[in-house]
Order: structure tokens, then sequence, then C-alpha cells
């Protein structure tokens, strides 16, 4: 590390459903720290992804899309009050909204909510891919910052990283003086075993498309490294809060769950760089978000 005046901060990342926050994340980390789905909600807890630029140490929180939740969903509004509590603890705040989708209901919602917030702010237009004439873009920006002043706007596109190395060099410049946070080379606060257990819940959530049910989570049981440090087993239960649940998720002769199996293990062999025997089971355990237990394993609050 440099001898200069070292720089350190928390960045969250807040937007709407589906704007694009956890491939943002992942690619300004530079690896995949977040899973990332089409589905709403796919984001549940804080995700804390790391990385340096210079002598600035960059701490960006991946958040839960805010949107209104529905009647008595506790998992929605811990959700929704996970991702504002990000906000209020950030060094600098980057509201994001969709170029193509432009401000909607929720993005409003989102930009208004963060008025009151004293962080800095830097405004990102992501998915400038997706629009032919960028013209068009120069309104949105105009009108999001009458909704919400920022300091800067970036107009990126997180898939191909469009604009991307512009916005790291403005946070880096933009965060307090201060020692690092992290050791160097740390790329996330998640610890394996959950990021594991992430990475097949973002293949359930792949593979079973419109049929999933929302109610399901997964937890890493077992982790078990052989001598040689070369080879790990790793055992995970997906939960279901209903038994109908249940044959959905194995699907028809166990296909479901192999397809979710294979998928998830290719994926943790390239992050762990090591052979991976992946075992899953499907149990039911009713009324699971009505656990305080289980919020606090997703690192959530439970809403009382």
């Amino acid at each position: 590390m440099s001898e200069r005046t070292t720089r350190a901060g928390f960045v969250a990342i807040l937007g709407a459903p589906n704007v694009g926050k956890s491939t943002l994340l992942n690619q300004l980390i530079g690896t995949k720290v977040s899973i990332v789905t089409p589905k709403v909600q796919t984001t549940r807890r804080r995700i804390l992804g790391i990385t340096i630029r210079g002598n600035t140490q960059m701490l960006f929180v991946d958040t839960p899309g805010i949107f209104r939740p529905r009647g008595r969903r506790l998992l929605e509004k811990a959700m929704v009050r996970a991702a504002w509590a990000a906000a209020s603890d950030a060094d600098l705040v980057l509201p994001v909204i969709d170029a193509r989708r432009g401000l909607d209901r929720e993005s409003r919602e989102v930009l208004g909510g963060l008025r009151d917030h004293p962080a800095p702010r830097f405004l990102v237009v992501n998915k400038i891919d997706l629009v032919k004439d960028k013209r068009q873009l120069l309104p949105l920006v105009d009108e999001a910052n009458r909704l919400l002043a920022c300091e800067r706007t970036f107009l990126v596109s997180a898939l191909t990283r469009d604009g991307l190395e512009d916005l790291l060099d403005a946070v880096a410049a933009r965060l307090p003086e201060g020692p690092w946070l992290f050791p160097e080379g740390q790329v996330s606060d998640l610890r394996v075993p959950e990021l594991a257990a992430e990475i097949t819940r973002e293949q359930a959530f792949l593979q079973l498309q419109q049929e999933l049910p929302y109610s399901l989570t997964v937890e890493t049981e077992a982790w078990t490294e052989s001598e040689d440090g070369s080879e790990v087993r790793i055992d995970q239960t997906i939960y279901v809060a209903r038994e109908s649940h249940k044959p959905i998720v194995l699907g028809k002769g166990g296909q479901r769950i192999r397809a979710i199996g294979e998928k998830a293990r290719k994926q943790l062999e390239w992050l762990l760089g090591k052979r991976v025997h992946l075992f899953l089971y499907v149990k039911v355990r009713e009324r699971w978000m009505e656990d305080p237990e289980r919020y606090a394993r997703m690192g959530l609050e439970f809403p009382r």
C-alpha cells in the first residue's frame, strides 16, 4: 500500500428492483459477489463488495430493490428496511435508474426518499446500451436531478462496462480520508458458505422460472474440505414453505433439482478454483418467513 494518505468509505447502491444494481456491483468489484437474475427481489440481503483504486478502498453495498411492500409481507419489509439503512450509513450514495425504463413510480419514490439523507450522491443511469439515441437520456437526467440533486451524473452500462472507469475514479476521489477497513485482496464480507448458498439460490431462481415459489431459501449445512484442499463437499438445503412447493423444486424424476445442482456446482468450481461435490436436499420449513433466526442468517433485521 502506498505511503500516501489513504481513503476508505461505504458506497450504497440504491434503486428500484431490476435496474441492474447487482450486475453493477459485480462489474465494479471485478468478480461475482452478488447473484443476478431477471426476477425482482433476487437480492435479499446487504452484499458488500470491496475494491481498491489507487490509495482508496471502496466498500460498495448492494441492496435489495426498493419497492412498496405488500400487506404484511415481513420479508419484503425487512428487505426494504435494509436498503434504506445502507443509505443512512453510507459515505456516498449511488441512486441507480434504468435508462430504458426511465423514471417509473418506484424510481421516483427512491429518489424522493433519498432527499433527507445527508450523504453526497452520484446519479447512475444504467443500461445505456439499450438506448439507441443517447440524446433521449438528457431529459431523463434533467428530471432525475430535479427530483434529487446529485453532485454528478454518470451514464453507464454495467453489462458492457461502458462508463465504469470514470465512475470508479470519481468515487475513489470523493470518499473520506481514513485507514482501509479490510485486508488488501478481500473482495466481500460474505463468508464463502453464505456465498455458496446464494449461488444455489440464483440457479433455483433461473431454473424454476415462473413456477418459483418466492418463499424459498437456501442454507449451507456442511462444508468439508479434502486433506490437500483440492476438493470440497458442500451440503445444502433448499427450504420451501409448503409441502406443495417441494415437487416443483424437485421436478419430474428429480430432473429440476439435478439441473439446479449442476449449474450451481459449475459456478462454485469456477469461483473456488477447486473441484466441488454439491449435495442438495429439499425440505419444508413452514412459516420460515416469520422466524427471526432465518432473518439473522440472511443478515436482515426481523420487522416487528
